[in-house]
């Protein structure tokens, strides 16, 4: 019974893993929702991130909410992307997994986005690590809301990364610390192949897809690459 039962649990498992494993069509809808979610954010009066920081940011990853990925992992995991400047503009998006882990916020929860700015090349540099934890290998604050707050001078040089959570509407600064991102190799292979490395991605020597247009064309509206 108990060997029946352990066989039963593990088709379980490997059913669930290939039904969260990406395809391009998820990459594609990550994409869409990922540029929906900063529009949204960023229209919002005097609720949306300050201007100096997203000028200053290095990188800026989206975690849509997502309900499938919320009942899969008790609400505590959420996949997105990532982009980076670059000589000739934002990046391709580099996509991301986020697994909570004790961190008190349901990320990737049904109505739960996260925004995270990545402040330095050190944080920029943890996105092509396989993973990170937040506050361990890369310092994490919540950040400041208000298109036109003025950032604390501590806030801007201690903090590598900035996060920030949208729930039922409303946009607010909250700390990730303790929660894992992850590279979500199936999603940049999915959308670019096999040969594709992730610091090609970031380095700007991946064309942008199609799909990801809208996006940097949001990013483009309030942050300007270098």
């Amino acid at each position: 019974m108990l060997k029946r039962t352990l066989i039963v649990t593990t088709l379980t498992l490997l059913v669930t893993l290939t039904a969260v494993a990406s395809d391009r069509e998820d990459d594609v809808s990550r994409t869409q929702k990922a540029a929906q979610v900063f529009q949204e954010i960023m229209n919002t009066p005097d609720q949306g991130i300050p201007s100096d920081l997203l000028e200053s940011a290095k990188c800026i990853a989206i975690i849509p909410g997502d309900k499938k990925f919320a009942f899969v992992f008790g609400g505590s995991y959420g996949r997105g992307l990532a982009t980076c400047r670059t000589e000739h503009g934002w990046s391709a998006p580099l996509f991301v997994a986020i697994d909570g882990g004790s961190v008190g916020y349901q990320i990737g929860g049904s109505s739960t986005d996260l925004v995270m700015l990545f402040m330095n090349d050190h944080a920029l540099h943890s996105l092509l690590s396989d993973k990170f934890k937040l506050g361990a290998d890369a310092s994490i604050a919540a950040g400041p809301v208000g298109r036109n707050a003025a950032a604390g001078t501590d806030l801007k040089l201690n903090a590598e990364i900035l996060s920030y959570s949208r729930s039922k509407g409303v946009f607010i600064g909250v700390s990730l610390n303790g929660a894992v991102v992850q590279a979500d190799k199936s999603g940049d292979k999915a959308m670019y192949g096999d040969d594709v490395n992730r610091h090609e991605i970031l380095d700007g020597k991946i064309a942008v897809p199609e799909s990801a247009q809208a996006l940097l064309h949001e990013l483009g509206g309030y942050v300007h690459a270098r």
